[in-house]
């Protein structure tokens, strides 16, 4: 940032000391605060209640384990009726050399 001096104008305005920012310096900034607020909101943000996501229901402070939602031995529809399988249409062979 500039720093400014108190001055007087040529009309015989007075002008208090202040500083001003450079050149561009306005784009870069919001440049700057807008990537820093994106990576807050995409990767490091905290679950609103100042929590991580670690807590348990039983407040014990552990995860609980997963539990298996999967019924073994997996059977896919028509398990027990298998398709039939095509079969030839014609009963004769079929010579693919022409002989010529």
């Amino acid at each position: 940032m500039v720093a400014v001096r108190e001055y007087e104008r040529a009309d015989g305005t007075k002008v208090r000391s202040h500083t001003r920012w450079h050149p561009g310096a306005r784009n870069e900034m919001f440049k700057a605060a807008v990537f820093v607020v994106a990576v807050i909101a995409i990767g490091g943000g905290t679950g609103g209640n100042g929590e991580t996501g670690t807590a348990s229901t039983d407040g014990s402070g552990k995860s609980p384990k997963p539990v298996s939602t999967a019924v073994y031995p997996v059977h896919f529809p028509g398990w027990d009726k298998p398709a039939p399988r095509p079969s030839p249409t014609v009963s004769y062979p079929i010579r693919w050399d022409r002989g010529e």
